[in-house]
């Protein structure tokens, strides 16, 4: 059994708890969290042994096999580095840092220390996209030629009630590293995007502001246009992301939605949802020669993804295995989301260097 600390237990933590309902491989041990009674609310609902004063205390505890680090961004990397330092195996919630130079610092204490570090990223996860990468894998649509994904951010009626103190470090750049959606979120798209067509050659952005709620002046970096070049071939994405404040969005999570379309020469292939529901049509669809497949027995619900991405960890660790999502590729996400603005305040466009496993 793989004792589990949870460091951090903000409102992405009811999420990664749902891979750990019976199962017999892993579970919550310990949790930590600066606000104590937050930590003894989610110990006493998860059924944890200990709540730790400190992370230092729950660092020292031999008991405690894996960290999952839930914390604001700002921190991952000094919280990951002692993880490693302390022998603990390590699931670091994305994105993996601020900027690459912290990148570098967690990945070479993982590998100094001889732990495992695993970058969690659920959208690799969620059955509607591991379906297209298998379809895309099988050579369904020929070969892709373009990836176009639409994000739609609104309101919904059963959307995510999420806490006040769990939106304002992620306005602060020294926090959050950047504005919520083209950061925060959009590591999610950028992800995707290696996941699913590989690595990225070159990027060009525009991004705009808007009010998060008309005269507050808070702003946020939305409206954005993102275009980008694959290493392979002749293969081309771009990704526009709105905030229409009057949508109304179907969903029990964040009040947004994607809808992606990857066009190969032979077909085109639709993930009609993913947070929330926009459309009353099946999770996936394929067109080719003329006819479209329907694939509707797919479990669509997002917190799926993080069953899935929890389960998939906890089993390799049992096993002795390498995890997916290694720290590398978690830098290329991280390079890529990061080049997206670099772009949008330069003008230019941005080269990306990093390397990306696609098969992972």
């Amino acid at each position: 059994m793989i004792n589990v600390l949870f460091a951090g237990c903000g409102r992405i933590s009811d999420l990664h708890a749902l891979g750990y309902r019976d199962n017999p491989l892993g579970r919550i041990y310990g949790i930590y969290d600066p606000d104590r009674e937050k930590a003894k609310i989610k110990g006493a609902l998860w059924q944890a042994e200990k709540i730790y004063s400190s992370y230092e205390e729950a660092l020292a505890d031999p008991n405690v096999h894996l960290v999952e680090i839930l914390t604001p961004h700002h921190l991952h990397c000094e919280m990951a580095v002692a993880a490693a330092q302390a022998g603990k195996q390590i699931s670091l919630q994305k994105p993996m840092a601020l900027n690459l130079k912290e990148a570098n610092q967690i990945i070479a204490a993982a590998e100094s220390a001889g732990v495992t570090l695993r970058i969690y990223e659920n959208f690799v996860y969620y059955p509607p996209y591991v379906k297209v990468k298998e379809l895309i894998d099988n050579g369904e649509i020929g070969e892709p030629l373009s990836f176009n994904l639409r994000v739609r951010c609104g309101r919904g009626a059963k959307a995510w009630d999420v806490p006040l103190d769990a939106w304002q470090w992620r306005f602060n750049p020294q926090t959050g590293g950047g504005c919520p959606i083209m950061f925060d979120h959009n590591y999610h798209n950028c992800s995707l995007a290696l996941y699913l067509l590989g690595a990225v050659e070159k990027v060009s952005a525009w991004i705009d502001q808007s009010e998060v709620i008309p005269g507050s002046g808070l702003l946020i970096n939305v409206p954005a246009m993102v275009m980008w070049k694959y290493r392979r071939g002749k293969s081309y994405g771009n990704m526009d992301v709105v905030m229409a404040p009057e949508l109304e969005i179907d969903t029990e999570h964040y009040a947004d939605e994607s809808r992606l379309e990857i066009t190969g020469n032979r077909g085109i292939l639709f993930v009609n949802r993913c947070t929330g529901r926009l459309q009353n049509r099946p999770p996936v669809e394929l067109y080719r020669d003329g006819i479209t497949t329907a694939y509707e027995n797919i479990s669509a619900g997002w917190e799926e993804s993080f069953i899935a991405a929890t389960r998939d960890l906890i089993l390799s660790l049992s096993e002795g295995k390498s995890a997916r999502l290694s720290g590398q590729n978690g830098k290329a996400a991280l390079e890529f989301t990061l080049a997206i603005n670099e772009s949008a305040c330069s003008g230019q466009t941005i080269i990306l260097q990093e390397e990306y496993n696609q098969k992972e």
